[in-house]
């Protein structure tokens, strides 16, 4: 058991710390949308919190990453930035396709609120793959010099 935990270390350690940033982002967009935010503000905002924490993790628990010196530590910031940008733009259309334009057409208002949580769950899951793949393959991949 020990060896199977070690040989996939990364993965388990990912999404440990990958559940931890939907909770990030699901209560934070809860509670801003539970507080009247729209829903592109608070996914927006749920977007940056989780992101944010999602670098530190990603960086010192899950990938140990040794980059170092300012530029270096600018440059992969950047990419993972980059990246969950892309993904947090799929995020946000889903949800505001998915609350704002088919949420009124298919649902009571008073289901609406439940209906954006369920959404949201969803969305982070394809979200989660895809960031998983990027952080792997682009952003902490080895490099050789």
């Amino acid at each position: 058991m020990k060896e199977l935990i070690k040989k996939h270390w990364k993965l388990i350690s990912y999404l440990f710390f990958g559940a931890l940033t939907t909770l990030v982002n699901i209560a934070v967009y809860g509670a801003a949308a539970y507080l009247g935010m729209a829903v592109g503000w608070a996914n927006a905002l749920a977007w940056a919190l989780s992101v944010a924490f999602a670098y530190y993790t990603n960086r010192r628990w899950v990938f140990e990453s040794t980059v170092s010196g300012r530029p270096a530590v600018l440059r992969e910031m950047g990419a993972f930035v980059a990246c969950r940008l892309g993904t947090g733009l799929l995020d946000q259309a889903i949800m505001m396709l998915g609350v704002d334009v088919l949420g009124p057409k298919l649902l009571a208002p008073e289901l609406l609120y439940i209906w954006g949580l369920a959404l949201k769950i969803a969305s982070n899951i394809i979200v989660i793959v895809l960031n998983y793949l990027f952080s792997k393959l682009i952003i902490f991949a080895k490099r050789s010099k």
